[in-house]
């Protein structure tokens, strides 16, 4: 495997004598199935910059933890937030080159791969990588994963959705952005989860200004997603992004949340809401990460970081050309 992994550049020549049952006696909810064994954790060369959890053997973040539980939200002087801009504007260059890779065939190790490779070429640490030990460069969620799968040798089909999940750690500094894809041709479900997601995502961030408290950032993306039939995933939130991976603000999609804080210039953090065809419930896979609806049915996922300015918002992790996101809507 070692080899392989090391050599390897023809698509899915890793995808022999694969195990799709690592969990025996485990009922999957859906018909999505992990295809092990996963390769070797990737190295960074030593002339990048690393996190503090990055030689962990827990992958702990000690800087985190000393903050867990605050509800204080930091704000960022000018040279974070030029910091900030710059690793944002990183993130997304390695978004982009992953989306070029989408297409029935290519297994999520292959994608994986190339972003670690995109990640090291512009001096980035990829933020998920021994993460609380996550074994890989970035997480690659397929259909029924509501967040966090560990990208593997599993091909891409016809017809699958993908969100594809990038966080980079460049000159102290954590950009984060995701965005799901269709493989092939998908069905007219599939586009029509994909593009209210993507709505409820640009709805909630049109509200962001100063003055607007956190948790009403909910209501707007449950109330796009009930109109549509869909519903909001409540086990996994935004969250404020600097130095620090995640820290406060928590930033809940769904509606009658309970979040605390008010938006002031200077605050950086994301918004990522999980729409479901189903249920929002959620269960995790025994590797401890893939999050999963309850029922099997799909779930989708966008994410943006944005600094707050005095008028409103500036996405740090959109497009720098003249199209902005119409890259997304493109592709229906």
């Amino acid at each position: 495997i070692k080899s392989c992994f090391l050599m390897s550049t023809k698509p899915n020549e890793c995808t022999k004598d694969v195990n799709t049952d690592p969990w025996p006696g485990y009922r999957f909810t859906g018909k999505l199935r992990p295809h092990y064994p996963l390769t070797p954790l990737r190295l960074v060369p030593g002339d990048i910059q690393r996190p503090d959890y990055a030689d962990h053997s827990r992958g702990m973040s000690e800087s985190e933890q000393t903050l867990k539980g605050t509800s204080q939200i930091k704000i960022l002087p000018p040279e974070d937030i030029e910091g900030m801009r710059v690793v944002c504007k990183l993130a997304r260059e390695v978004l982009d080159i992953a989306a070029l890779m989408v297409k029935p065939g290519i297994t999520t190790e292959e994608i994986d791969h190339t972003v670690h490779l995109a990640c090291t070429a512009r001096k980035c640490y990829p933020s998920p990588l021994n993460y609380y030990n996550f074994p890989k460069s970035c997480c690659t969620s397929v259909n029924e994963v509501i967040c966090h799968g560990i990208p593997d040798r599993r091909p891409l089909q016809d017809g699958d959705i993908l969100n594809v999940d990038i966080t980079v750690y460049h000159n102290g500094f954590h950009g984060d952005l995701n965005e799901t894809f269709y493989v092939g041709e998908v069905d007219e479900g599939a586009r029509k989860l994909v593009q209210t997601t993507y709505e409820c995502l640009m709805q909630a961030i049109d509200s962001v200004k100063p003055g607007i408290r956190y948790r009403e950032l909910g209501n707007i993306i449950q109330k796009h997603a009930q109109a549509n039939c869909f519903s909001v995933v409540r086990s996994y939130c935004g969250h404020g992004i600097h130095r620090l991976f995640h820290t406060a603000p928590n930033v809940p999609h769904y509606a009658k949340n309970k979040a605390v804080g008010v938006m002031k210039p200077g605050h950086v953090f994301t918004i990522e809401p999980m729409i479901c065809e189903g249920g929002w419930q959620d269960e995790t896979w025994p590797d401890g990460w893939t999050a999963v609806t309850r029922d099997g049915k799909r779930s989708a996922q966008f994410e943006h970081t944005l600094l707050v300015t005095e008028t409103g918002c500036e996405i740090l992790t959109c497009r720098l050309d003249d199209k902005g996101d119409a890259h997304f809507i493109s592709q229906t």
